[in-house]
């Protein structure tokens, strides 16, 4: 992140739980509409290239195996945060806004809870809410995906 290598707590079972339940969900949900990426590397400018646990992409005829995906390919950006709520909200959230991803997900474990930030102008996301878990929701740039999170 910003040329800097960051350690990063290991995965509890919570966080894995989290991750394979919302794998199922969005694979179910999108379909091929666009391409559900887990757990994988985004490259953002010169110096980021965070591994957010999903990435809904724009579909691509090979599935981006000649280069990484870059901040325009990106629709959606979800972070699970069991241990990392702070960083991923106060670095990560910041991170993609400057880079114009147009919808950032945070879900909170231990709060059951989705932080949703939405529409970056200058480096900033100017709408975010917080919403409590389950949940039924769309895209901002998949209006007719209706997901159930819970």
């Amino acid at each position: 992140i910003d040329g800097e290598i960051i350690d990063m707590a290991p995965i509890g079972s919570k966080h894995v739980s989290y991750v394979n339940r919302i794998t199922r969900i969005l694979v179910k949900g999108i379909g091929d509409i666009a391409l559900v990426s887990v757990q994988n590397p985004v490259i953002l400018g010169d110096l980021s290239e965070p591994e957010p646990d999903f990435a809904l992409l724009k579909p691509k005829d090979n599935d981006y195996e000649d280069s990484l995906p870059e901040a325009e390919d990106i629709l959606l950006l979800i972070e699970v945060a069991d241990t990392t709520l702070n960083y991923d909200k106060q670095i990560k959230a910041p991170l993609y806004a400057r880079f114009c991803i147009p919808e950032y997900w945070l879900i909170d474990t231990q709060k059951q809870s989705i932080t949703l930030f939405q529409k970056p102008v200058e480096g900033q996301f100017t709408i975010t809410i917080t919403q409590a878990l389950p949940l039924s929701i769309s895209p901002l740039l998949l209006p007719n995906v209706q997901l159930e999170l819970k």
